[in-house]
């Protein structure tokens, strides 16, 4: 601030304050001045400074979002790939399911047919395991030394195990090259782990997974991960444990290779860089005399060089998300990983210089204004009391305005009722008439015709349906405009109106009424009708009750309704929403009437409680009598 000593002269131009300052003797010249700017520079310096350090923690944060997005793609593509490999397995068991007997020809020619090369190129290969009792091992391996011998291979002879009487024995697989001849005959459950994962499989009729490795050539991710599923009899019931084992006949696997499911994933990433680790997360116990499989499937860092490339330190500057990949009730955890830089462009790099530079010169602008604008202070002031004396008188006139809109509200509200009313009435009294006129002619003419001209008839017996079709229409037009059940009284409209409610949606309800005739006018009794029909309404599209209770009391000259859900109350918010007009229409009734509306609710399951009370006058009979209608219309039967 500038300071003014007392004999400073003023002078005022078009609203601003100019102060020409008489310096002190002893005051160095241009002492005030030079501080005001020294604080505006510190100002805009540490706001450049914030808008630099905000700026890029929303581009970190921003590249952080896209980089999980991206990662949480990868997972869902890896999750669908081995998903495909189930649904090709289920594939293959249905095969031997329906044809136990089917041959290698046939085994070959149906995965040929699959083309597993072009749809499915992570899957090494597809084979059939038979399961046999140690009895059936003898003509197994005639089998198998027949089919061996044909491509000049020599069969080694199953053994019996002096421990089991169950053997899985690899007998089919496409494809089938020479290096793999050796892979026929082989016991599946000569191995512990996939022996009970067999058993478990069969029990229980699920896909399994042992999580055994099966390298398929030298180096790191060159391995490969089999999935198997049992296959029963289809003449066999496989309900029970007992009854799978007995239909039980072998089981249908195939083998895919991790490093093909998971680098077709890294190609469909839209940056570059990408570092993925798959991991093991559940233990799987080695074979006697085995060492213990590495927890890692998988390093897309990982060369013939270096296998085992480090992990990315906690210092180095990379975004970072894991995410749970399940792959048959085994637990794997993908580690994806990237250099900031990659995920930044150009023009993040300059961005947050200029935010900060943005941030500096609007600081140093807004500073000058405070300084311009802490001259006209007092001019403000001024103008605020101006302009809250007009605004004073202007809240006068809104509320005067207010209350000729409540007014004109209540008038056309009235209008609204009234013409409804006619409408139903030139309705029941022209349209009602004619087609009930009209339906007699009708069926004049079809009990004329029943005998002799049956397509005369026909048609004339349609067309009566078709009239007491148009009849029910009208009498729902009629309801709709104004329920002739209003005429009958207050009591008689809302114990209708509940009836017919409970009617159409199956929500229990529950009517007390302390009595059984409340003598109000006819505008207020249509409006307490139109209260009850809108809360309604707001339960059976909203609340998801079960139960409604409606209560009717008249007391010291107040009539008070109040109607209670088991729903599931209201959200917070909802009863302002943009657009919902419910409410404020039944609160716009309320203060016509003047009287009061209250509303109770619970997010949750406390349910919504709304309590209307209007003030009641005793009214002659001869105003609102219940029982007698309003107008001499005769009633008809398109009426009732």
């Amino acid at each position: 601030m500038l300071s003014v000593e007392p004999s400073a002269a003023r002078t005022t131009t078009t609203g601003l304050t100019f102060v020409r300052s008489t310096m002190h003797p002893d005051r160095q010249p241009g002492t005030v001045i030079p501080a005001a700017m020294l604080a505006g520079v510190v100002l805009s310096l540490a706001f450049g400074a914030g808008g630099y350090v905000a700026t890029s923690q929303a581009i970190e944060s921003d590249a952080q979002t896209r980089f999980r997005a991206m990662a949480r793609a990868a997972q869902t593509m890896i999750d669908a790939r081995v998903k495909s490999y189930s649904d090709v397995l289920r594939g293959v068991a249905g095969l031997f399911r329906s044809e136990p007997d089917t041959s290698a020809a046939q085994f070959h020619q149906y995965v040929g047919e699959l083309d597993i090369k072009r749809h499915f190129p992570g899957i090494v290969n597809i084979n059939y395991a038979r399961a046999v009792r140690a009895d059936g091992l003898p003509a197994l391996n005639d089998e198998l030394q027949k089919r061996l011998a044909r491509r000049g291979v020599v069969h080694t002879p199953l053994l019996t195990a002096p421990d089991r009487d169950t053997y899985t024995v690899l007998v089919y697989m496409e494809p089938l090259p020479p290096n793999l001849l050796d892979r026929l005959g082989l016991d599946l459950e000569a191995r512990g782990t996939t022996r009970r994962s067999l058993a478990v499989s069969r029990d229980t009729g699920s896909s399994s997974a042992s999580g055994t490795r099966i390298a398929l050539r030298p180096g790191p991710n060159q391995s490969a991960l089999a999935l198997r599923l049992p296959v029963y009899r289809s003449d066999l019931p496989n309900n029970s444990v007992e009854e799978r084992r007995l239909a039980y006949v072998g089981s249908a696997g195939l083998g895919f290779g991790i490093s093909p499911l998971v680098a077709g994933v890294l190609d469909e990433f839209p940056v570059q860089g990408v570092r993925l680790v798959l991991t093991e997360l559940t233990a799987l116990a080695p074979e006697p005399g085995e060492a213990p499989p590495r927890a890692v499937l998988y390093d897309s860092l990982a060369t013939r060089t270096q296998p085992n490339p480090a992990p990315p330190q906690a210092d180095e500057a990379i975004f970072a998300a894991s995410l749970p990949v399940e792959f048959n009730q085994r637990v794997w955890r993908a580690d994806f990983s990237i250099p900031k830089s990659a995920m930044y462009t150009r023009f993040d790099l300059y961005y947050p210089w200029l935010a900060a530079l943005a941030a500096g010169m609007s600081t140093a602008l807004l500073y000058a204004l405070f300084q311009t604008l802490a001259s006209s202070r007092r001019n403000a002031l001024r103008m605020a009391e101006d302009m809250t004396r007009e605004l004073r008188a202007s809240q006068t006139k809104l509320q005067a305005s207010h209350e000729k809109l409540r007014l004109l509200a209540a008038h056309a509200e009235q209008i609204k009722e009234g013409e409804r009313k006619r409408i139903a009435r030139e309705i029941h009294d022209d349209l009602a008439q004619n087609l009930l006129a009209l339906k007699i002619e009708a069926e004049l003419l079809a009990n004329r015709t029943r005998g002799a001209q049956q397509r005369l008839h026909a048609r004339a017996a349609a067309t009566v349906r078709q009239i007491d079709v148009t009849i029910r229409s009208v009498r729902q037009i009629i309801n709709d405009l104004r329920p002739n059940v209003l005429d009958l009284g207050l009591s008689a409209a809302v114990d209708w109106q509940v009836a017919d409610f409970a009617r159409r949606t199956g929500i229990t309800c529950e009517l007390v009424d302390d009595d059984g005739e409340h003598r109000i006018d006819d505008n207020s009794a249509i409006a307490f009708f139109r209260i009850l029909q809108e809360s309604l309404n707001n339960v059976a599209r909203h609340a998801r009750a079960t139960e409604v209770g409606i209560t009717l009391h008249q007391h010291a000259g107040m009539l008070t309704m109040t109607i209670r859900d088991n729903g599931v109350g209201l959200q917070p918010g909802s009863r302002n929403r943009h657009g919902s007009f419910g409410l404020v229409g039944i609160e716009e009734r309320v203060a016509i009437l003047g009287g009061s509306f209250s509303i109770n609710s619970s997010s949750g399951s406390g349910g919504t409680t709304v309590v209307v009370r209007i003030p009641v006058a005793d009214v002659p009979g001869d105003m609102y009598t219940p029982g007698l209608r309003t107008d001499s219309t005769p009633t008809s039967p398109i009426a009732a």
